[in-house]
Formats: structure tokens, C-alpha cells, sequence
């Protein structure tokens, strides 16, 4: 590799799109199958090969990471992860590392997919919004229910084949009051070493409000809302800004008195590295 070459590349891939197993009621992301209309939204196989191919061959760096993420990317079916990474294997330079990381709501996950998953050294990230009667809030699926339980099977067979993976958490109205609770559920209870925290914040005008706060879930005219961030005004379920901070800052506490060098909590992390001139995250950053 020539030695001005930047050290790594992560790039982000939803080979499903917007199409998801769950219908969690903040997911912005749900409507916009509306937009494309007729749309399969399932990468075809030759497109694959294709897109791994010019990804490959266009960027001359020594380690690239491809994340894939949704909708629910375990859709696509595990023999669509084993072909792309015999792609990647295939048409990687010599010398050249390739990582593969998803995304997943956990719900499909079996022996056959943990299995892989440690064969090939994929990091997962699951979604959790918390313990049961606060995940089961807003993430549910098709039929409305609670999907907690299919997602802690999912977690089991993660720890069991010891495949690496972290939490990903929403805050929102349903457990923002409780940040110990989640966080104590993640560390004692999952017992993940790394927890990235995402505010949910969905903008809406004062005549799309209503309808905003039935969710996105919610199925309007034999249609989903089109989600559009536009307006002064918050939904229901949106965490609000002080109630946002006061949950990093009870965490915050916890965590700098038991937990540093133990857990990553991503956002307390990057904001320490970027005091002492170490900028791990585009957004603290100088320059994104």
C-alpha cells in the first residue's frame, strides 16, 4: 500500500433499505419505502459482486470496514453475507484487511448466523432500547407486540458462539427519566463493554403533529406517514433537551466512578479524547 495512504475506510451499506422485520414507532426510516414505489429493495446478487468489486478496487488502503445496516439487514438472508465476503476475499489487495460490522434488531439471529458471525470476525450491534416493559415501548413488531424477547434469544446466541458485539440505545420519552436503569441493564445484565447512546428528536409543524404522534408505525389511508424533518415543534415520544442531558449526566457519574477502562460509552469517550486534542468522531471534529 503506499504510505500516504489514509489508514482505514468504513463504508455504510443498506442492502434492504428501508424494509425491516419490526415496525418500531420512532423509525423515520420506515416511510421511506413510500418514496420508491414498486421498489424490491433487496440488493441483487450481481450488484453485489459489482459494488464490492469497484469498492475494492478504487480505494488503496490497508484496512476497510463495511458496516451493513437497514431496515433489518439479516433479511437478506446469511448466504448473502457468506457471498459477500468470499467477494471481499475475492477482490481485496494483497495485504489489504477487510471488517465487516451489522446492525441488527437481534430477532433473526440463530446458531447458523452467530456461527458465522465469529468465523468472520463480524462486530454486531444490537438494539436495545433498555429492560422489557421500556424496550417493548415503541419497538415492536408487525402485530404491535413487544419484541423483547426475540431480541434477548438473539442475544443469547450472540454470547454463546462469543461474538463480539455492543449495544445501541435510543432515548427517548419512554426511558429517558431512567438512565440507570438502562445503563445498569446494558453493564450488569447484557454485560456489554461498549453502549452508543442516539437521542430520538422527529421534527414535525403544528399540522403535521397529530399525526406525527400516532408514529411512524402507524398505518394512515392503507399507507405509512412520510416522515419529513421540518417544523419547530417535537413529537411525543422525542427526548427533550434538559431531560436528554440530565440522562448523559447520571450516567456520566456512574460511569467515571465504576466503569472507566471497563465500558465505552461512546459519547463520553470522543468528547474526553476531543478535550486532549484526540478527535475520534467526524462531529467533534475541527473539520467533519
Amino acid at each position: 500500500m503506499p504510505q500516504n495512504a489514509p489508514p482505514a475506510y468504513h463504508l455504510l451499506v443498506k442492502p434492504t433499505g428501508a424494509i425491516c422485520n419490526l415496525d418500531c414507532k420512532y423509525c423515520f426510516f420506515l416511510s421511506k419505502e413510500m418514496l420508491y414505489p414498486g421498489s424490491r429493495f433487496r440488493m441483487a446478487d450481481e450488484l453485489l459482486e459489482t459494488y464490492i468489486r469497484q469498492l475494492l478496487e478504487s480505494h488503496r488502503i490497508p484496512e476497510v470496514t463495511i458496516a451493513w445496516q437497514g431496515g433489518e439487514p439479516t433479511l437478506m438472508g446469511l448466504d448473502f453475507f457468506k457471498r459477500s465476503v468470499e467477494l471481499a476475499e475475492k477482490y481485496k489487495k494483497p495485504g489489504q484487511r477487510i471488517s465487516h460490522t451489522m446492525q441488527t434488531n437481534g430477532t433473526k439471529l440463530d446458531d447458523d448466523w452467530c456461527a458465522f458471525f465469529k468465523a468472520h470476525d463480524f462486530l454486531i450491534g444490537l438494539s436495545v432500547d433498555g429492560p422489557k416493559e421500556i424496550h417493548d415501548t415503541y419497538r415492536v413488531n408487525k402485530g404491535g407486540e413487544g419484541s423483547f424477547d426475540q431480541v434477548m434469544r438473539g442475544w443469547e446466541y450472540l454470547r454463546k458462539h462469543e461474538v463480539e458485539y455492543n449495544i445501541l440505545c435510543t432515548v427517548h420519552a419512554a426511558n429517558a427519566d431512567f438512565p440507570l436503569e438502562v445503563y445498569r441493564f446494558f453493564r450488569d445484565e447484557l454485560e456489554t463493554q461498549f453502549v452508543q447512546f442516539i437521542p430520538i428528536i422527529e421534527r414535525a409543524t403544528a399540522d403535521f403533529l397529530p399525526l406525527a404522534n400516532q408514529g411512524w408505525s402507524e398505518r394512515v389511508g392503507g399507507e405509512r406517514p412520510l416522515y419529513i424533518q421540518d417544523g419547530h415543534l417535537v413529537t411525543e415520544r422525542s427526548v427533550q433537551a434538559e431531560q436528554y442531558g440530565r440522562f448523559l449526566v447520571e450516567i456520566f457519574e456512574e460511569w467515571v466512578r465504576h466503569d472507566v477502562g471497563q465500558v465505552y460509552v461512546q459519547l463520553f469517550d470522543v468528547t474526553l479524547g476531543s478535550w486532549v486534542g484526540q478527535h475520534n468522531l467526524c462531529i467533534f471534529s475541527p473539520t467533519c
